[in-house]
């Protein structure tokens, strides 16, 4: 059976802890986000937590119903930085591309909570607020909700993917990831055009592109389709 969890009000009666901090879920969720940072996924326990909060493990299940819980917080928190500061301007093109290129920034800012978080879903306030923002733009500028519903789909999963994608290689140890990098400096630049005609042309180019995000360029082909879309409906 989950844990109940208590409700806000009652927490901030809590006292302090043994180290004089008051527990929230803000303060949890930024200590697990450092914990992930450090030590990666595996770090995160609710042992290690109540170390670093100075408090007992069971504690936490007074804010959470067990570490999955917690997990699905880490990615609303990071939708909640992804969308500080973000307001519509009315052109719907560039609110997209602004709400996108947040969100991706937000979590590859923290690749090892991006690895754990940019496939679930939440069902919290920030996740809420973006899906609600991202449908209201697109019904605003005149889709069609048939047409909404598909761009959204599209839009959301594009970015979660990219970031989950760019995410993963982000967590990699160091030289693993150099040496993913160095490959296409490599290996691909070394092919002869003999056997390899179009690999060995492009070479130069893929050396230079495939080290970076091709998200902004997904991005901007997804809204490019989705307003050709518009303008033809």
């Amino acid at each position: 059976m989950p844990k109940r969890v208590v409700p806000e009000e009652r927490r901030r009666r809590r006292r302090p802890t043994r180290s004089g901090r008051v527990l929230s879920e803000t303060l949890i969720v930024e200590t697990a986000l450092r914990l992930l940072r450090e030590h990666g996924s595996t770090g995160l326990t609710a042992r290690r937590l109540g170390l670093a909060l100075d408090c007992d493990p069971s504690t936490l299940y007074r804010y959470f119903r067990g570490m999955d819980d917690l997990t699905l917080a880490i990615g609303d928190a990071l939708i909640g930085q992804a969308l500080h500061g973000w307001r519509p301007t009315g052109q719907w093109r560039a609110d997209l591309r602004a709400v996108g290129l947040r969100i991706h920034a937000a979590y590859v800012s923290h690749p090892q909570a991006a690895v754990l978080t940019a496939s679930r879903v939440s069902g919290r306030a920030n996740e809420l607020a973006a899906d609600e923002a991202v449908l209201d733009v697109l019904r605003t500028a005149g889709f069609p909700l048939p047409e909404t519903v598909r761009v959204y789909h599209a839009f959301i999963d594009t970015t979660l993917a990219f970031a989950a994608l760019d995410a993963a290689s982000l967590a990699l140890p160091d030289a693993a990831l150099h040496a993913d990098e160095e490959m296409w400096r490599s290996t691909y630049a070394r092919l002869p055009a003999a056997t390899h005609p179009r690999i060995a042309e492009a070479a130069p180019l893929l050396a230079t592109r495939m080290v970076t995000s091709a998200y902004p360029t997904a991005l901007d082909m997804l809204l490019e389709s989705a307003g050709n879309s518009l303008a033809g409906s």
